[in-house]
């Protein structure tokens, strides 16, 4: 009942509430990004597989430049991403412009996270079973470990929400995810300013 009704009237309702409530703090990012960005823009718009795996554009926050190196290659995230960017990205304001995905009804504000459309052909059946729900700003593996746990542990991580999806436990999620923003916990994995790319093997 709760999963397949009130879950996306709860997502509507609530987003349209925090965006109001917190369109002063976008507005500032917005601007600030607009300059600390260096004409690399403000919003970052990729497709990813929503659920079953029908395509949309997430929208975040723009955390980093589009600096290159000599050769026309980006430099390396950790190159490019600015202090505003990493402040941005551990308090995980990138996220916010999300919430217009979850009025749109592209996304859910508890999920398994979109990830990359070259991805899909990668996951085995099991792992594709995180796209029979909407994908969320955060989630159950958001919340236990983030980008510092491997690839097939956030994977198993997203099947459980699937298969557990109540009302507890997105409001477990969510009071989680507060604790997790206010710590800045799991930002990075051990090797990467971000999060090393799925392989199939990781």
């Amino acid at each position: 009942m709760y999963c397949r009704f009130l879950k996306r009237l709860f997502d509507f309702f609530i987003s349209f509430l925090v965006l109001i409530l917190i369109s002063p703090l976008l507005l500032i990012v917005t601007v600030a990004l607009y300059f600390i960005n260096k004409g690399a823009g403000v919003f970052f718009c990729q497709e990813r597989p929503g659920k079953n795996g029908k395509i949309f554009k997430v929208i975040k926050f723009k955390t980093m430049t589009d600096e290159r190196d000599p050769d026309g290659n980006l430099l390396p995230d950790e190159k490019r991403l600015t202090k505003v960017g990493r402040f941005v990205r551990s308090t995980s304001i990138d996220e916010l412009p999300q919430l217009i995905n979850v009025l749109k009804g592209d996304m859910s504000l508890i999920g398994p996270r979109p990830l990359l459309v070259q991805y899909l052909p990668l996951y085995n059946s099991e792992q594709a079973r995180r796209h029979e729900v909407r994908p969320g700003i955060t989630g159950w593996a958001q919340v236990n470990g983030r980008n510092a746990i491997s690839w097939s542990k956030k994977f198993e991580l997203d099947v459980w929400y699937v298969d557990h999806c109540s009302f507890f436990i997105d409001l477990k999620v969510v009071f989680l995810t507060i604790k997790k923003v206010f710590l800045r916990e799991g930002i990075s994995s051990e090797t990467s300013a971000t999060m090393e790319g799925f392989t199939g093997n990781n």
